[in-house]
């Protein structure tokens, strides 16, 4: 399963399109700044992004696409176990 979506960068403030594939029941973040440009995988996603992935989910479901209740609450789980790293 692939979902795609664009935001803004916190640190350049320029827009981003950023993709979460889930394969082999792991979820994966990709990145890339230009449309057509090529996709980087991208270690720590924030919670935003596990906030957006989510919400895109629980959209589908209620639209009967080809998403399965797992795949949500497995991302709810790795929300509710979110720690935001500590600030210095």
């Amino acid at each position: 399963m692939e979902i795609k979506w664009d935001d803004i960068d916190p640190t350049t403030g320029q827009r981003r399109f950023v993709r979460a594939e889930r394969f082999a029941g792991r979820w994966t973040f990709s990145c890339r700044r230009q449309r057509r440009g090529v996709w980087e995988k991208w270690a720590h996603p924030s919670r935003e992004m596990w906030e957006t992935l989510l919400d895109a989910l629980e959209r589908r479901m209620s639209r009967q696409e080809a998403t399965e209740l797992a795949d949500v609450e497995m991302v709810k789980a790795i929300l509710a176990e979110w720690r935001d790293p500590p600030s210095a």
